[in-house]
């Protein structure tokens, strides 16, 4: 098989194709953590129905600017290639309807706030009493167990009880946020890595599983090395900007015009940095000459690099150090990485196909093909008369 015909066996454009063709995805949830769970698997070619409350839908649909009509452009990156009905999970009649929709779904996917599956008749063990080859999977703010376990959470809130925001900044500036919803992004791409081990189990044994993550546990595996640290030593990790706790130099720099990036890993890449900066007697300084001396001398070495630094533009260093094999990168704002040569060469970008809307597409390829999707994201309740026999609700 050459690669083309491999890439439309398991990647192209027909959905029937994919890796996930055949497999029925129920969600119920909103916001950021359960959709882009959602939203992986549809790409991917499962078959996803999105169950959301007929009063006004999932949140994120009111989530902007900007919008696309009514809905945010946020709803609809996280939502294309997705079915959407209307159940009100609180009416006896509407969970039986949820019933019959998981008749023939292969996982579920939930992330509503903690103790309302129970507290409705639809938590895991329920479910899978009457759907026992069910893969059921919980996204939880705080985790399954604990004293926090009922507590509700949003990203920033993990990003400050996670202790990344202790992390985050300058050593002088308060405790940061980072830009991006790492924690929700993270949760969501950790339910498939679960739900697809599930399913591989269930291919085994014919049983479904209970699949549990939080933001909580997230949180702490993005610091697990700081953990790590501070289990082994007591030390208390401390902030340090832009650059990385072990590695000197590895952070961002100013220069004469813009800021980039050095990251000298090595003793390699050090001694050819100072090379190119003009002080090739850097790297046989005693305080410089292995990893554990340049951090431990950060504050000194960091002080004879930045003035050098200035002296020249940034295009002028990164290409001097791309020479000589120092990785080194602009510091990009939004419109410079998508007017970058290779962010158009990824090809991340696509186009919904019904309403022409450009989105980031999933970050996967299968046989040298990138999954596109097959539509927008739906209207509210959408496919109720497909699925539920039953119309959308009236808008507003």
């Amino acid at each position: 098989m050459n690669a083309t015909s491999a890439g439309q066996a398991t990647g192209g454009a027909d959905p029937a194709t994919r890796p996930l063709a055949g497999v029925r995805v129920v969600e119920v949830g909103q916001a950021l953590a359960g959709p882009l769970a959602g939203v992986i698997m549809a790409n991917l070619g499962a078959d996803v129905i999105k169950v959301e409350k007929p009063d006004g839908g999932d949140d994120a649909r009111a989530w902007g600017p900007p919008f696309h009509g009514d809905t945010s452009l946020y709803f609809h990156g996280q939502n294309r290639d997705k079915r959407s009905v209307t159940l009100d999970i609180k009416d006896p009649g509407d969970v039986e309807l949820l019933h019959r929709l998981c008749e023939d779904a292969d996982i579920l996917i939930q992330n509503l706030r903690p103790g309302v599956v129970e507290d409705l008749g639809i938590g895991p063990e329920a479910m899978l009493a009457r759907h026992p080859r069910l893969v059921y999977c919980s996204i939880w703010a705080f985790g399954y167990q604990g004293p926090m376990r009922m507590k509700p959470g949003f990203d920033p809130l993990l990003q400050a009880f996670g202790a990344m925001m202790s992390l985050t900044g300058r050593p002088d500036d308060p405790p940061t946020f980072c830009g991006a919803s790492i924690n929700d992004k993270a949760t969501g791409l950790f339910t498939v890595v679960g739900a697809l081990a599930a399913l591989r189990h269930r291919d085994r044994t014919g049983q479904g599983s209970i699949v549990d993550t939080s933001l909580l546990e997230i949180a702490s595996f993005w610091v697990e090395g700081q953990i790590n640290g501070y289990l082994a030593d007591g030390v208390v990790p401390k902030r340090h900007g832009t650059a990385a706790a072990v590695i000197t130099p590895y952070q961002s720099f100013e220069t004469a015009d813009r800021p980039m990036v050095i990251a000298a890993a090595n003793n390699r890449h050090f001694a050819r940095l100072a090379e190119v900066m003009g002080h090739a007697e850097w790297a046989a300084d005693p305080r410089f000459d292995t990893p554990r001396h340049r951090v431990q001398n950060r504050p000194a070495l960091i002080a004879l690099m930045r003035p050098v630094l200035l002296t020249r533009p940034r295009a002028e260093w990164i290409d001097a150090l791309e020479r000589v094999g120092v990785p080194s990168a602009p510091v990009n704002d939004v419109a410079e990485l998508v007017a970058s040569e290779q962010f158009k060469a990824v090809e991340i970008v696509e186009t919904l196909p019904d309403n022409g809307l450009k989105v980031i597409g999933v970050p996967l390829s299968f046989n040298r093909q990138r999954p596109l999707s097959k539509r927008g994201a739906p209207s509210l309740g959408e496919h109720n008369e497909e699925l539920l026999g039953r119309p959308a609700p009236k808008a507003g």
